[in-house]
């Protein structure tokens, strides 16, 4: 199917006066600009990317932009997870201010998770708030971090413990860019669609179970419709509970010990999605031993995720060292932990569990 004739998809996520569409197509890429100007009307852009994502799609953007009208200038942070930092964060700032920099100036973010969530930090906070728009190039930023209005950056103590939440006025999602993503991040960003599955979609884990390497070839246009169930997923439970009271910590599964990992690493050496696909595998085997979750649930998933070449087991850290990680875990109240276990494939809830509980001595 040429890019011309894959079907566009549109999901609303319903938030009232704060609500936007999250727009998905194959080489819609070109059009970003006009979109910009329908929907936010900036009086200049500042496009906020990363060199090797800046090599292939920033002229693309740039050009998009321009032919709308539109003022840009474009600010590179380093690749990797690292540069979701304050430094980075007051780079951007200094970036924006000396542009001129006013509460029509639009932020758009135009990469993965970590773009996504630095450049919707900057937005929230500078000036009390700027628009960002979300221009997701990795296939775990389109089903997970552009939706939903999480931002944030991390600190020597953990992930994300420093944030906003802060919505998008647009997330513009063109498959064609996944094109050129290795094939780890293409593994990677597959974690959160099994995530979103496990723990709301018991039909889509199953059709993951028959499809889900396929998903992993050239066929871009077969990722639309798994991008758009993603999305709507997302979308549903955003609109429920936008700042995480409830339904949304459901979409921590995987999370709680994935953060660890990625702390533990420092953030070297370990993707995201492949953190949260052992957090995943551990969440249900504790899930099956604290009798929540049904026998073989744990095993349907790890089969799932081998399937994809994702990794399953934690790394060999000392347990002191992950409970020390999961002492500082954001979703913590009076010492507990509001962690995510499976009732069965499809099924999830919230169980308060202190660290120790969570990994007690016989599990490691």
């Amino acid at each position: 199917m040429s890019a011309a004739a894959a079907p566009r998809r549109r999901v609303e996520v319903a938030l009232g006066a704060r609500s936007y569409a999250i727009e998905l197509g194959l080489g819609t890429l070109p059009e970003l600009g006009a979109a910009v100007l329908r929907v936010v009307q900036p009086t200049r852009v500042m496009l906020v990317t990363t060199p090797p994502v800046g090599r292939r799609w920033a002229a693309r953007t740039l050009a998009s932009l321009a032919n709308a009208g539109l003022r840009a200038r474009r600010f590179d942070i380093p690749d990797g997870e690292r540069s979701k930092s304050l430094a980075q964060a007051g780079r951007l700032y200094d970036a924006l201010l000396a542009a001129g920099a006013d509460r029509g100036t639009v932020v758009v973010a135009l990469g993965g998770g970590v773009v996504g969530d630095l450049a919707g930090f900057v937005a929230a906070t500078l000036l009390r708030g700027l628009p960002v728009v979300q221009v997701p190039t990795s296939l775990l930023a389109m089903v997970d971090s552009s939706v939903g209005g999480k931002t944030g950056v991390n600190v020597a103590r953990g992930k994300n413990l420093v944030g906003a939440f802060h919505q998008p006025r647009l997330v513009w999602i063109d498959a064609a860019v996944l094109g050129t993503l290795p094939l780890r991040q293409r593994r990677a960003g597959l974690a959160e669609v099994v995530k979103h599955a496990a723990i709301s979609d018991a039909q889509l884990f199953a059709e993951l179970e028959a499809e889900g390497p396929r998903l992993l070839g050239d066929e871009l246009e077969r990722l639309l419709p798994i991008l758009e169930r993603n999305c709507a997923i997302k979308a549903s439970v955003v609109s429920q509970d936008e700042r995480e009271s409830g339904l949304r910590m459901l979409l921590n599964f995987g999370h709680t010990l994935g953060h660890a990992v990625e702390s533990l690493a420092r953030y070297r050496g370990v993707l995201h999605g492949e953190a949260v696909a052992m957090g995943m595998a551990f969440a249900a085997r504790r899930s099956e031993s604290l009798g929540l979750a049904p026998g073989g649930t744990a095993e349907r998933l790890v089969a799932l995720l081998d399937r994809l070449g994702l990794p399953t087991e934690l790394p060999r850290h000392p347990r002191r060292a992950y409970l020390a990680a999961l002492s500082v875990d954001k979703k913590k109240r009076d010492g507990r932990i509001h962690f995510v276990a499976l009732r069965g494939i499809g099924r999830a809830e919230t169980v308060p569990l202190l660290p120790r509980e969570i990994l007690p001595r016989e599990v490691r």
